[in-house]
């Protein structure tokens, strides 16, 4: 479950929450009517699994941090009990664990409690999908091996696409996605994974009821460990990567003190692009960083140019034309960029070539790039610099619109008209709290509109926008207007 943000649903996103609660509740009550519950197998699998949770998080030898959060938990210990245990018992299994699980963002309760009711309502589901093709232990075919994998594996999916249900529900009522893309890659990412511990769950179920017990079964948890270790490194090496671009990032800001927050909402309006085209996965975690890393190109830029209040001299506008081409060999040598790279370089170029640094035209141009120049001019059109005022966040849709074909791609345009149309705009980082536009969705389509009585947004008094030093100027997404080389190009 994600942070929760000021768009979230409450009512709905508790009613998802309850509902898995008390499904949970209904699951494990089970075990408790039906006679001839194996209480000792359930409390051994429930401490096992726990204390292969508590193992997990710990930190490793040799290394202080812990494994960190999302990282996935060590399911084979619960998948054997799916296969040797009735369900009921096996949702039992699940909650010690599951409350265990390490947590860092709030409200760290209600996560416990929403990976413990997950956990016990996918356990159960996989323990009857499991009976239901007759792998359960009373039909006799757990010890035969070759004939149990068919039950386990469609019970690993089901454990499998359970989790991602709940997780796809939660998401759709937290974060106000549409139920389109609310599951979106939820099933794919995590299935194989899933399997993969299924085998080994089935493997400790079989040496379980082998003569060489439970601790033949011990064994098949070496490797899974050795495998949970590696996929923590891989993640602290993510956790790296995304402190090298906060530093990037921090470094622009603290050179060009009016452009603060900007990377961060090139890259949320970037990603929101993305999404709206079906990206996801890395392509779109691309598409954020190239928002994010696009201007670092300025920190060769004389800081006098970046902080010049009015427009700037021929000379000035070449100096800074340069900054795409700064930016690319600043990064060349990071290679987790990928993509990105090639989004830093080309995000001022525009499909009708009059772009630079190479003006490339309509398909020439990489599709990174073509959604960062759009999400790059309207968050340079829609915040304030000490050379113009914030526009009205439906004003600078529109002005996408007209430059769409000329400056901008239509289908980015397009994709950022829906997606802010129905998911509203929420800046999570802004240059001044005074100027924050936060647009709530509304129905599908285009974004609610301007109020009628508001002042013209072209006309000397825009509500709520202070002044900074002479008199600024609007920008539009013309050539020639405003601050940028490329007018609403943006900073």
């Amino acid at each position: 479950m994600r942070v929760l943000p000021p768009a979230a649903r409450p009512r709905l996103l508790w009613a998802v929450i309850l509902g898995a609660v008390l499904a949970a509740f209904a699951c494990t009550a089970a075990a408790f009517t039906r006679s001839g519950t194996p209480w000792p197998a359930v409390a051994l699998l429930a401490l096992l699994y726990l204390g292969c949770e508590l193992v997990r998080i710990c930190p490793l030898p040799g290394n202080r941090v812990p494994v960190p959060e999302g990282s996935g938990s060590l399911f084979p210990v619960l998948l054997a009990a799916v296969f040797l245990l009735p369900p009921g018992a096996a949702a039992l299994v699940a909650l010690p664990g599951a409350f265990a699980q390490r947590v860092v963002r709030r409200p760290a309760p209600v996560r416990r409690v929403w990976h413990a009711a997950q956990q016990a309502v996918a356990a159960w589901a996989a323990g009857r999908t499991f009976g239901l093709l007759g792998g359960a232990p009373s039909a006799g075919r757990l010890a035969d091996f070759p004939y149990a994998l068919l039950p386990a594996a469609a019970a690993a999916a089901a454990f499998c696409l359970v989790l991602a249900a709940l997780d796809g529900g939660v998401l759709a009522a937290a974060e106000r996605r549409p139920v389109r893309t609310a599951w979106r890659g939820l099933l794919t990412r995590s299935l194989v994974p899933h399997c993969v511990h299924g085998l080994a769950g089935l493997m400790m179920a079989v040496l379980w009821r082998s003569p060489y017990g439970l601790p033949a079964a011990l064994l098949v948890l070496l490797p899974m460990y050795i495998s949970c270790w590696v996929f923590a490194q891989y993640h602290r090496e993510r956790a790296a990567h995304q402190a090298t671009i906060r530093a990037l990032v921090q470094a622009v800001e603290l050179k060009d003190r009016y452009t603060r927050g900007h990377g961060e909402r090139v890259g949320q309006a970037s990603a929101m692009i993305a999404r709206e085209l079906g990206m996801d996965g890395d392509r779109l975690e691309v598409v954020r960083i190239a928002g994010i890393l696009h201007d670092v190109g300025k920190l060769g830029v004389p800081t006098r140019l970046l902080r010049k209040d009015g427009p700037l001299t021929p000379e000035e506008r070449r100096v800074i034309e340069l900054h795409p081409e700064y930016g690319h060999e600043m990064v060349r040598g990071i290679g987790f960029l990928g993509e990105a790279r090639s989004a830093i370089l080309h995000h001022h170029e525009r499909v009708d070539g009059s772009g630079y640094p190479y003006g490339l035209t309509g398909e020439q141009i990489p599709v990174p790039a073509r959604v960062v120049a759009v999400a790059d001019a309207f968050d340079a059109m829609t915040s304030t610099r000490s050379y113009s005022r914030a526009r009205p966040v439906p004003v600078a849709l529109a002005e996408l619109e007209r430059c769409a074909g000329a400056h901008f791609d239509p289908v980015m345009v397009h994709a950022l008209v829906e997606a802010i149309g129905r998911d509203g705009w929420h800046p999570v980082v802004t240059a001044d709290e005074d100027d924050l536009q936060v647009i709530p969705g509304t129905a599908p389509g285009r974004p609610a509109a301007p109020d009628a009585a508001a002042p013209d947004p072209g006309g000397p008094a825009l509500s709520g926008l202070p002044a900074q030093g002479a008199r600024p100027r609007v920008r539009t997404a013309d050539p020639g207007n405003g601050r940028e080389p490329d007018g609403g190009g943006g900073a």
